[in-house]
């Protein structure tokens, strides 16, 4: 075939549109001669610093020093066909941009801009059983979703990415409520889980987090869950160098369209900054949001397991929110069973008289169930039950629910979620999901999510030895991986000791509600523990924001340290931690925060782990060198006009 010469002159009456029209005719002309003849299909990110290239069902990423991050592989079986095996690329069609700005309730930041380059393959099989891969190339990622026929259901997803022996990586192993530490590997085998047994070999967790070269990174993980999909995890038992998205369960796409698989890529300060898991999810389907308030909130489990069936006790933690100024207190499991002087209707009475708003506990009734398992169970289980219980709890003021104990995430699990939080919205109140799955952009569908666990927390302290040893090093892991994704309710800031002691020192937990990103931020200390605290210390506490309007990443490697600054109007928070055991000293710059304040207050590590040093320092010329004890911390306020008393 001739391709059209449009180097020859044109007639006379031929106009500029004409022109464009040809020059439109002529890239679609090579765009089928490059896909049809060579089988390859190259197109980049907005900001030209990723491309990738399909070749069959392969999809190649590079970043712009042509580096290759990770290979991909498309396909899918399905119940009507095999979409994986000799398939064949019938059509490829131009890029096209995609370009929204939305608004955020929560988050590591307000306004976010979704930017990407898109385009879609369409594949058909040998009966001419078509499948649509639709790719977008961002800035700082790649995103994957699949188009079928709406009457398939899909048995099994063949999305896999590629990464090397040799390269580093943080993977979680496997488990459906998501409460595995993130261990440094580099060959993706078995692992030690945290009862110290060899896991099933092959099985892991998102988010993925891999260095496929030095300084590059890629977080793997997946995006906007809508009704009758099915949750999905990793294997690489067959190829260890291959990562295979797993379905928990068979998933009839809703309106035909997978979830989104992706991988955000680029620096650590692209991973950590990044928005692309609300990027990909569905724009929110809350009409009003006036009524979400975020906040802190004091927690009583983590100090007291049986806590919140002790009226006493729960008074301490109501005072204690109202002392603190925390809008929030929860209420945890088997608060049916209060006694010692009132039950929930007392509460709420004390709570209102305190002006402290009450959260309250549920068990979903899934996957921890029966006559011995917490209550309340079974309330929420059926829209009829459900319906019934929120407008109860709409009624006497409740502000929120927390629900623990899910089963894992097939089509049925999350409905079952999706239904929560809408007939929660209805009802005007906050959720936070416990033993469950992991962020998928849900906190921008439905803003009324405040938090999810989903993550090896302080709680641990109060059920496993080993998270005193663990918690440094993972502390300053999770930045790069869990927290990446979505708010993650770690329950951090404790300065007393559960059950297992912690070895950080009180300098790295009071930098920890800052350096973890959460719609509520659960407190979980003891009051007497937020009392020994410096009056800088409590001041800071007493007004702090869980909304920010920005994040960025300034220091810090998984496993190391972190580094990470957060905005809310015009004060800065930076909070850093050493995940070592050996003093180190955690440098960085404040140029790019763009705040010349020189009103500082610091907190550092003291003589001893359980002392804070509290100063004011003067960075003139940005530059910040702060020596961290091991295990050791700081949390900086900067523009700290408003904590002077």
């Amino acid at each position: 075939m001739e391709a059209p010469n449009l180097t020859q002159k044109m007639p006379s009456s031929c106009n500029k549109n004409n022109i464009m029209k040809l020059h439109i005719l002529f890239t679609l002309f090579l765009t089928s001669l490059c896909v049809c003849s060579y089988g390859k299909d190259l197109f980049e990110s907005p900001n030209h610093q990723l491309n990738a290239e399909l070749n069959g069902q392969s999809l190649t990423v590079y970043d712009k020093n042509r580096q290759m991050v990770t290979r991909i592989h498309l396909g899918l079986i399905t119940d009507r066909g095999n979409l994986d095996s000799d398939l064949v690329l019938k059509q490829s069609t131009a890029p096209k941009a995609v370009k929204a700005d939305y608004t955020m309730v929560t988050g590591k930041r307000i306004h976010c801009h979704n930017r990407a380059n898109e385009k879609t393959f369409t594949y058909a099989n040998a009966t001419n059983l078509t499948l649509d891969a639709i790719v977008r190339l961002y800035n700082d990622g790649i995103a994957i979703r699949y188009r079928i026929p709406q009457d398939m259901k899909v048995t099994d997803d063949r999305t896999s990415f590629f990464v090397a022996s040799g390269v580093n990586r943080w993977v979680a192993p496997y488990d459906f409520g998501n409460e595995q530490p993130f261990p440094f590997d580099t060959e993706g085998k078995a692992v030690k889980d945290r009862n110290m047994n060899i896991v099933a070999n092959g099985l892991w967790s998102y988010p993925a987090l891999m260095e496929p070269q030095k300084g590059l990174f890629m977080l793997i993980a997946e995006a906007d869950l809508r009704k009758n999909d099915s949750g999905s995890y990793l294997v690489n038992t067959d190829n260890s160098e291959q990562y295979k998205v797993q379905m928990v369960g068979p998933s009839a796409f809703c309106d035909g369209l997978s979830p989104w698989r992706f991988a955000i890529i680029g620096s650590l300060a692209d991973v950590v900054e990044s928005t692309l898991v609300t990027d990909l999810a569905t724009p929110c389907q809350i009409s009003d949001t006036d009524w979400i308030k975020p906040g802190v909130s004091s927690w009583i489990y983590w100090a007291y397991n049986h806590g919140s069936k002790d009226f006493m006790l729960v008074k301490q933690y109501i005072d204690l929110a109202a002392k603190m100024k925390w809008p929030y207190c929860l209420v945890d499991w088997e608060w049916p069973e209060m006694t010692n002087g009132g039950d929930i209707n007392d509460v709420m009475k004390y709570a209102r008289q305190k002006g402290v708003k009450i959260n309250l506990w549920y068990n979903s009734g899934t996957s921890l169930v029966g006559p011995h398992a917490p209550q309340p169970q079974d309330r929420l289980n059926t829209a009829e039950s459900r319906e019934r219980e929120m407008q109860w709890l709409e009624n006497i003021g409740v502000s929120g629910i927390k629900v623990d104990f899910f089963s894992p995430d097939n089509d049925a699990m999350v409905n079952y979620y999706i239904d929560i939080l809408k007939d929660a919205a209805r009802h005007h109140l906050l959720v936070d999901f416990h033993g469950c799955t992991i962020p998928n952009g849900w906190q921008r569908t439905w803003p009324n999510l405040m938090s999810m666990e989903g993550i090896y927390g302080a709680e641990w302290y109060n059920n496993y030895a080993l998270m005193t040893t663990l918690a440094p090093a993972h502390n300053s892991t999770v930045v790069y991986t869990r927290n990446v994704i979505g708010p993650m309710d770690y329950t951090p800031g404790t300065f007393t000791d559960s059950q297992f002691p912690h070895i950080t020192t009180n300098a790295h937990e009071l930098a920890l509600p800052v350096l973890f990103e959460s719609g509520i931020q659960h407190m979980a200390d003891r009051p007497e523990g937020y009392e020994s605290l410096p009056a800088e210390a409590k001041q800071v506490y007493a007004t702090l924001p869980v909304v920010w309007d920005d994040t960025k990443f300034l220091a810090g490697y998984p496993g190391k340290s972190a580094v990470i600054a957060r905005r809310s109007g015009k004060v800065w928070y930076v909070a850093g931690i050493n995940g070592s055991d050996e003093s180190t000293v955690l440098s960085f710059n404040l140029k790019k925060i763009k705040n010349n304040s020189k009103r500082v207050l610091l907190f550092s590590d003291g003589e001893s782990e359980r002392d804070i040093k509290v100063t004011n320092p003067i960075y003139s010329t940005g530059n910040v060198s702060i020596v961290c004890q091991a295990r050791g911390g700081f949390l900086m306020v900067i523009n700290d006009h408003q904590f002077k008393q």
